[in-house]
């Protein structure tokens, strides 16, 4: 927090003295209080600032570019697939929203309600979109009337509020967050089944590709599905820190139950009345807290490259004496060519502080790589480039400067993420019986373990492994599966399993 009011007091330039004292140091370690640690690396790193109702965040640009570096991605992708974005209203009256009973059961505790306008109460309370299958599927049944209008394939990139909930943590669980959602109709399951697998891997996608984090494709229990739906997939990450999975986006094929209860019916090529059958899928401002979680350290955050605001920032490193001018003017330059070349760089030209303090605030805030110019480099046409994933520095010819650079920043995404899926993978642990689950889950494992597939049994299992630290539960059941032995037990009812399936505590 010093460090940011430092920034704010000090950014006018009216005094040149340069700023000895940092005050940007955190004061809790990832290891030692990963709660603390994060809410202030999150505040620190300039990502969001606190807001006065609780569980509601303020966005900040730094933040809100990465969310936008995946949505450029993901919205040209669905483009792709011929899905067409809209936006329908935030407010949802009660009579649509408690049509579909088992979904609306799955949401009513975080549905907020509005009661009143200006003094005087509504006669009829209306919801705020927890999610939008109820707001949407009323006028898909209007437009949707013979087989030529299918497929339906819509998405809206909006906000949703759902209130209810203890410990909000921002980005991870917040009363309000950005997400797209898509929802898709079809006039053939075989459609459905097909879309929902292509979206579960553009989420995958975003998370290894450009998040820099390993996640395991899968199906979630009839437990754990999206409440009204067929089936629900989704890409699984994992923090190794506190021992949690967390749902890093979902895929849901919704069946025909929506349609069923919202009468969207089509005239097949048979000329039959036939039900669509329908998708809706979703990520979220959520993914943002995940990558925190994963490559943060104790200098701040650690942003890969590909979502990163700033990719490169150069900082001039002027000596008593040296030619303060020709550094800044190679600076500008070397931006202005790196600019040229679309890496998407800065100077850091404010006179009012301390090389050593602009490395540690741009530490901080995770800028994969830091560029210095001296007055040696500048008389040897040369930089040193400075690694923030492993600190690594490397004095690079101005000549190669683009392709250098270009170089290390790719190495840098690639090793953040070899790093996190290594210290994910030795989180796994292959368990047979429920004595094993149980000390693997107090060592905060990830664990792999033979399943029978039944509800009640994993009820059960969240029963028995309730305390402090929150249930156990089922995550996913990876599409990858090992092979499972003829005779093999389930961990938890000893009855025959029929799957393995990732357990473990979560967010």
């Amino acid at each position: 927090m010093a460090g940011r009011e430092q920034k704010k007091s000090g950014g006018g330039g009216k005094k040149k003295e340069v700023k000895k004292e940092t005050g940007l140091g955190l004061s809790f370690t990832k290891d030692e209080n990963f709660g603390e640690w994060y809410s202030e690396v999150v505040v620190n790193g300039e990502m969001i600032e606190y807001y006065d109702i609780s569980g509601c965040y303020i966005l900040r640009p730094w933040a809100f570019s990465i969310w936008e570096n995946m949505q450029t991605f993901f919205d040209a992708e669905i483009k792709k697939m011929k899905v067409k974005n809209c936006y329908f209203p935030l407010f949802v009256s009660p009579g649509v929203l408690q049509k579909e009973k088992d979904h609306i059961e799955g949401f009513a505790p975080e549905v907020a309600w509005v009661t009143k306008s200006g003094e005087s109460e509504l006669e009829v309370p209306i919801a705020i979109r927890p999610t939008s299958e109820t707001v949407m599927y009323p006028y898909y049944s209007k437009w949707i009337r013979g087989h030529r209008d299918l497929p339906l394939k819509l998405n809206q990139w909006c906000n949703v509020v759902r209130w209810e909930f203890s410990n909000p943590t921002p980005f991870i669980r917040s009363r309000e967050f950005l997400w797209q959602e898509g929802h898709t109709a079809f006039a053939t399951k075989e459609e459905a089944d097909t879309e929902v697998l292509q979206i579960l891997e553009l989420y995958r996608r975003i998370y290894e590709e450009f998040l820099a984090i390993p996640v395991t494709k899968g199906r979630k229990s009839e437990l754990e599905k999206f409440a009204g739906g067929l089936y629900t997939t989704s890409v699984e990450a994992f923090i190794p820190n506190t021992g949690r999975g967390i749902q890093g986006a979902t895929s849901h094929c919704l069946g025909q139950n929506f349609a069923k209860m919202f009468e969207i019916n089509f005239e097949n090529e048979k000329g039959e009345k036939a039900m669509v059958w329908q998708n809706s899928w979703a990520y979220s401002t959520r993914t943002i807290g995940v990558m925190v979680m994963v490559h943060g350290d104790d200098k701040g955050l650690v942003l890969p490259p590909k979502v990163a605001a700033l990719q490169v920032i150069v900082i001039p490193v002027p000596y008593k004496d040296a030619d303060t001018q020709g550094i800044f003017d190679a600076c500008v330059a070397i931006v202005a060519t790196l600019s040229d070349a679309g890496i998407r760089a800065e100077a850091d030209l404010r006179d009012n502080y301390s090389p050593g303090w602009k490395y540690s605030n741009w530490e901080m805030k995770g800028v994969p790589l830091r560029i210095e110019i001296g007055p040696r480099d500048l008389a040897n046409n040369q930089v040193r480039a400075v690694r923030r994933d492993d600190g690594a520095k490397t004095d690079i010819s101005r000549v190669f400067l683009v392709e250098q650079v270009k170089g290390m920043l790719d190495k840098i995404q690639q090793n953040l993420f070899d790093i996190a899926k290594q210290k994910r993978d030795a989180c796994v642990e292959v368990v047979k019986t429920w004595e094993e689950f149980v000390t693997a889950l107090g060592q905060k494992k990830l664990i792999l373990a033979p399943w029978c597939d039944e509800e009640d049994v994993e009820k059960d299992v969240k029963a028995r492994t309730k305390g402090e630290m929150g249930a156990a539960k089922s995550l996913c059941t990876p599409f990858e599966q090992p092979e499972l032995p003829e005779g093999t037990k389930c961990f938890a009812s000893g009855k025959p399993a029929k799957k393995w399936t990732y357990w473990g505590r979560s967010y």
